[in-house]
């Protein structure tokens, strides 16, 4: 297509691919894309255009890694149906993120104009709106307002906890605050908008995270408490984790003491319990990394940021194209650098999570050699390192058998060809014969 811009005469056909892949981020995940598809009529007969059938064809399409909402796109346009009528489609199931990337002037309606979250009608209504007192928290999430979330961090208090503050760290798309909700601690996370991050990103992070935590519910997965989304920095609150990040504890960060083996092979098991179930339910995490798996209270592991989470074909062996690639580059797999979106690039990441288990060191850090831990993996296996000069010695004692079975483990998940690797029901079995877990 031409650099024209996009109009509601526009014919969808005429659609960038690039334009077609920014509906998929919103319409995919949770299948929205359906809510579409049975609200398109024949033009002649005024009757619905897809049947059951047509819906089983472009759900046998995601197996061979492409997009439902593409596909029923291509499909469509070739009935010369216009970028209005998708548009009045959305706009009537209050899909407004999407209808905003074909039509920027589309305006909501004064009652949705703080429904930021806006891919799954259904998830917005299920929420509780609320005020300053939410009481006990209810099994669906609460809509907070920015205000209460603002007063509870004290104005977002930008010191650190460990100086009297409320902020508990900083990531790539926000700053995650300590909170207090009816004496109950809680992480606020308030996102940013970068200049390396348009809106539209922000906000397919924002909504892939609600959309991800309200169908995914795991004792290893944090749990997500509510958000709010009445201000130009949209929020989310999850469960307070008092033990922090794995990274900062196998840092010791605020002179907290070091974590036992034992204690390490929990964590780690604990973790792949998560990604295991986020894989048998077809949700690949794309962002696994020791700074995104927090403790509890008993140091019981809870996978978190599920901002970059893409649901993926219903057989988690397949893989998707993304056009971008995301992630932090010193966890990812080699196909995950060339956009590939599969279970093995979460498995890939695991293993440079084991290594950091095993020493104690960062994934990168440019005044080591190797600079990125994953190749430590290749210099052991090569002998001009020893598996004992890994080893964090912090720790006071370590069962050199297990250390011995858990690093190969991690080199398997290291395996630069994806089929190669483990699936994750391997690798948590594994890790459950060094340590007995629940």
């Amino acid at each position: 297509m031409s650099n024209s811009v996009t109009t509601s005469s526009t014919f969808v056909r005429n659609l960038s691919h690039g334009t077609l892949r920014k509906l998929a981020d919103f319409l995919d995940p949770l299948d929205t894309w359906k809510t579409i598809l049975v609200d398109i009529q024949n033009k002649s007969t005024g009757k619905l255009r897809y049947t059951q059938l047509h819906l089983k064809r472009f759900e046998g399409l995601i197996v061979k890694g492409k997009s439902p909402t593409v596909e029923l796109l291509y499909d469509w346009g070739t009935t010369n149906v216009t970028v209005g009528e998708l548009v009045d489609i959305l706009v009537r199931h209050r899909l407004f993120a999407p209808a905003t990337v074909l039509l920027p002037e589309v305006t909501r309606p004064v009652e949705a104009e703080t429904a930021l979250v806006s891919q799954d009608t259904v998830a917005l209504e299920s929420t509780k709106e609320i005020s300053v007192d939410p009481g006990p928290f209810p099994s669906g999430f609460c809509r907070f307002s920015y205000h209460e979330l603002m007063r509870i961090t004290g104005n977002w208090d930008d010191r650190p906890t460990s100086m009297g503050g409320n902020k508990l760290g900083e990531g790539g798309f926000g700053t995650v605050y300590k909170g207090c909700l009816k004496n109950t601690h809680v992480a606020v996370k308030k996102l940013n908008i970068l200049d390396d991050i348009s809106l539209d990103e922000l906000q397919i992070q924002f909504n892939q995270e609600i959309q991800a935590l309200m169908v995914l519910k795991h004792d290893n997965l944090v749990n997500m408490v509510g958000f709010s989304c009445d201000s130009e920095h949209p929020c989310l609150v999850y469960a307070y984790m008092p033990n922090g990040s794995l990274l900062d504890r196998l840092a010791c960060l605020d002179n907290t003491p070091p974590l036992s083996w034992h204690k390490r092979c929990i964590i780690a098991a604990g973790t792949a319990k998560g990604l295991e179930f986020l894989h048998s339910n077809h949700h690949v995490h794309r962002d696994v990394k020791s700074a995104n798996i927090l403790l509890d209270e008993k140091f019981v592991a809870k996978i978190s940021d599920f901002g970059l989470t893409r649901a993926s074909a219903k057989h988690t062996s397949s893989t998707v194209m993304t056009e971008k690639v995301v992630g932090t580059t010193a966890y990812m797999a080699p196909e995950a650098l060339r956009g590939e979106i599969t279970p093995k690039s979460d498995i890939y990441s695991f293993g440079v999570v084991l290594l950091e288990i095993i020493s104690g060191l960062p994934p990168v850090d440019e005044e080591r050699k190797p600079k990125f831990l994953m190749e430590v993996k290749d210099e052991i296996e090569d002998e001009e390192m020893e598996l004992e000069d890994l080893v964090d010695k912090k720790m006071d004692s370590v069962d050199l058998t297990s250390l011995e079975k858990i690093f190969g483990l991690a080199c398997h998940c290291l395996n630069d060809k994806k089929l190669k690797r483990p699936g994750m029901g391997e690798v948590l079995k594994k890790l459950k014969d060094e340590v007995i877990v629940d």
